[in-house]
């Protein structure tokens, strides 16, 4: 990623001697931006069910490794399943190379492909409305985060959406080092800011994924080996290009730690539907309706305990403790934050979170926890922890809490173990987590 690159509006002769030699740089490679086909695979299950033949737009599709993927699989395999995908890119020579691969594979009758902007995507072959999936792995930072939420909403079919993955901090406070190249390449920011930008954006996160370090040796591995056996193109642009790469592979040597690709999965919010289960604080009716919907969520009363135990606890915090309500106006899931410290710093625990079982895996336990967080970053808390699955709780930008140094009073899997930082302005403490005393640990 260099400024040059970005910009694809700059059409003067150097600009686009180093566009064409940075993208020369690319080409035969197995990818040009951090990914594998584990994580498409993990995001694309991430967007639950999809039509038979879902219609998906690639955005930067370069050579095609998502392209493929997403015409076999998505929508279901064999010869009824997966996509019709139509791939975008600007670069021609990499649409020649996603042709010539989709043949090979007897996919040519499911991807066409537009040579075109990102920037500048042509209505009579990117119509609004036309696609269930719209797909961007590796390229929204052409257009910027923002620009890219809002720009690419339009082109969302109804119930249709939007993955694309964004590279941002690991960390709350950011090396110099670490900054001094970042901020002047493409400023990045952390999980929750982007998560509340997609919200205020008039997203819904399904679901966060954090994409693993392999990833990135997938893509620098052989770009790395490129670098090092290029020879016998000695032009001013390629030579720019060469050390603009070899720069970005040593702040990744060095910072890699600080930093990292996430892939978001969202949903626009239907104009004038809302969310399907309204959050809201909990009122002093509403006690019997959680207590309730905690025993029948989990198979024990000590959930249910705990809330009560809680309320009378001086970590009770008042509107922290948020209901999601079903159509009729019952309490359909719970979901609690109190007080708690990390190294004697405050911190908010979340817990425990209960759906009534008529209302499971409906949206419902997303509804809550979603507004829960919200009101929490309103009231100006930084920190929150939670224990929990980890397939769940990332898609609220939750991450593994060992990133930061801090750790559980008790033996857990350090992947069930996750922190969201709400402000990144705030340092982010480090130690053993100190839970209010109805946990009992």
């Amino acid at each position: 990623m260099t400024d040059d690159f970005n910009d694809t509006s700059n059409t003067d002769n150097t600009g686009n001697a180093f566009f064409e030699a940075f993208l020369t740089l690319h080409h035969g490679l197995p990818r040009q931006a951090p990914g594998s086909d584990a994580s498409t695979r993990a995001l694309l299950s991430l967007c639950g069910p999809l039509p038979e033949r879902p219609r998906v737009l690639d955005l930067g599709c370069g050579p095609g490794r998502s392209a493929l993927l997403l015409a076999a699989e998505a929508g279901g395999n064999g010869p009824d399943g997966g996509a019709e995908v139509t791939a975008v890119d600007l670069h021609g020579p990499f649409l020649d190379e996603l042709r010539t691969a989709a043949a090979a594979r007897g996919l040519a009758d499911r991807v066409r492909t537009v040579e075109a902007d990102m920037n500048a995507l042509p209505a009579e072959e990117v119509g609004d409305g036309s696609f269930d999936l719209v797909w961007a792995e590796g390229s929204a930072y052409i257009a910027g985060f923002d620009t890219a939420l809002a720009r690419w909403k339009r082109l969302i079919a109804p119930g249709g959406t939007l993955v694309l993955t964004e590279c941002e901090w690991t960390t709350a406070e950011p090396s110099a080092g670490a900054r001094a190249f970042w901020d002047a390449q493409y400023p990045l920011r952390t999980t929750a800011a982007n998560v509340a930008a997609a919200q205020a954006a008039g997203y819904r996160v399904l679901g966060v994924h954090p994409l693993p370090d392999s990833d990135w040796d997938e893509y620098y591995g052989p770009l790395a080996e490129r670098v090092r056996d290029l020879g016998g193109d000695d032009s001013p642009a390629m030579a720019r290009a060469v050390a603009a790469t070899r720069e970005e592979l040593g702040v990744r040597a060095r910072h890699g730690h600080e930093y990292g690709y996430t892939g978001y999965v969202l949903r626009p919010v239907e104009a004038g539907k809302g969310d399907a289960w309204p959050a809201r604080p909990e009122t002093a009716a509403d006690t019997a309706a959680v207590r309730a919907v905690n025993l029948a969520a989990f198979e024990t009363p000590l959930e249910a305990d705990l809330v009560d135990a809680l309320r009378a606890d001086g970590s009770w915090l008042p509107g922290l403790s948020y209901v999601a309500e079903a159509p009729d106006g019952s309490v359909a899931a719970h979901a609690l934050l109190t007080r708690c410290e990390v190294g004697g710093a405050p911190a908010l625990a979340l817990a425990p979170v209960a759906v009534d079982p008529a209302h499971q895996r409906s949206g419902a336990g997303s509804s809550v926890v979603r507004a829960l967080l919200a009101a929490a970053r309103e009231r100006g808390e930084s920190l929150v922890l939670v224990l929990g699955h980890p397939a769940y709780y990332p898609r609220f930008g939750f991450t593994a809490a060992s990133r930061f140094g801090i750790r559980a009073p008790f033996e857990v899997p350090d992947e069930a173990m996750m922190a969201l930082v709400l402000d990144a302005s705030v340092p982010v403490p480090a130690g053993t987590i100190t839970y209010p005393a109805p946990f009992g640990v």
